[in-house]
């Protein structure tokens, strides 16, 4: 099922301008909304201040998922697999993946959804901002024993 047949077509909806969004930012994510201080970030301009490449920083959390940000610097990393589903959002510059063992390049404003179990590792040559959408824990997910 996509995501427009299980929720509808997308709606536009006022933006707080490039790059920024608003998010629901607390410690603990699954608190009551009374304890949520809102907040609208910058994210071209936190990625940008971030210290070291492929180190992400947490901007906030939507339910389960966790929202971050990183910046990327050419170099490849390993080969990884999730639980999960994770959603990359390329913000600016170009993301070079090999998905499965096929390359699937990633422009300014592209989106990727990486299937939960699939094999995915990040190609020489990517470089810019990309936001990692994924769930925070899957283990407080799992209402198994």
């Amino acid at each position: 099922m996509s995501l427009a047949s299980a929720y509808g077509p997308p709606r536009p909806h006022p933006s707080p301008g490039p790059a920024s969004f608003t998010v629901r930012s607390t410690n603990r994510p699954r608190s009551p909304p009374s304890l949520f201080a809102v907040t609208t970030i910058n994210v071209n301009d936190t990625a940008a201040a971030l210290q070291q490449e492929w180190n992400s920083l947490v901007l906030g959390h939507v339910g389960p998922a966790c929202i971050k940000v990183l910046r990327m610097n050419e170099l490849p990393l390993e080969e990884e697999s999730h639980d999960a589903p994770e959603a990359l959002l390329v913000l600016e510059g170009r993301l070079e993946l090999d998905v499965a063992g096929a390359a699937v390049p990633v422009e300014a404003g592209g989106l990727h959804v990486i299937p939960a179990g699939t094999p995915h590792a990040v190609r020489p040559g990517s470089h810019g901002t990309l936001v990692i959408v994924e769930l925070d824990d899957l283990d407080e997910l799992d209402p198994r024993p």
